[in-house]
């Protein structure tokens, strides 16, 4: 029924405005229905289209809206973990807590909260513990370990900023995105 729906919303959005402008649709971008799809199929169980929603969702938002990449990010990172994969998880949180550094935003202190207490049954995995010292910082609680890291997330940050998903191939259409909007969205 959820991915009814979710096809019947992409056919929504991919319609041209009405001309009274009161559609619910018309306040949906392709790149928020991607990621806000990707939670709706994260919840029923299908991680990896939850996963391919995600890095289209980071392909469209692109750089420069830092807010919405890092709260998608944060999702990845999220998903990543629930599929076992914790290296994956692990530098995609990363990748977060740099794109997140200097944001002051509700989202993003949620996402950092969520992060800390899904990594707190990792703390024998010092990538993970290091990630918590991080998201402590970032967010302004005390540190887990009581050390203070001091301006940890300039210096942390790779050259060139925070590291970009790789760009899929047009020809990789995530197996539940409704083809109307892959080709308006990735193909232009």
């Amino acid at each position: 029924m959820a991915t009814k729906h979710l096809a019947m919303s992409e056919t929504a959005i991919a319609k041209p405005a009405a001309a009274d402008g009161n559609s619910w649709a018309a306040h949906y971008s392709p790149g928020r229905w991607a990621h806000e799809s990707s939670m709706i199929l994260s919840r029923l169980g299908d991680l990896d289209a939850a996963e391919e929603h995600l890095h289209l969702a980071l392909d469209i938002h692109g750089l420069d809206r830092r807010r919405t990449r890092a709260i998608v990010l944060a999702d990845l990172g999220g998903v990543r973990l629930r599929q076992g994969d914790i290296d994956g998880a692990m530098a995609t949180w990363r990748d977060f807590l740099d794109c997140a550094d200097g944001i002051r935003s509700v989202k993003v202190q949620a996402a950092l909260q969520d992060m800390r207490v899904r990594l707190r049954r990792y703390s024998g995995v010092p990538e993970a513990q290091e990630s918590r010292e991080r998201t402590a910082h970032a967010a302004g609680w005390p540190s887990p370990s009581g050390v203070t890291l001091g301006g940890c997330t300039p210096s942390a940050m790779p050259p060139g900023g925070p590291s970009r998903a790789p760009a899929r191939r047009p020809s990789m259409r995530p197996s539940k995105l409704p083809v109307a909007l892959w080709r308006t969205t990735v193909l232009g």
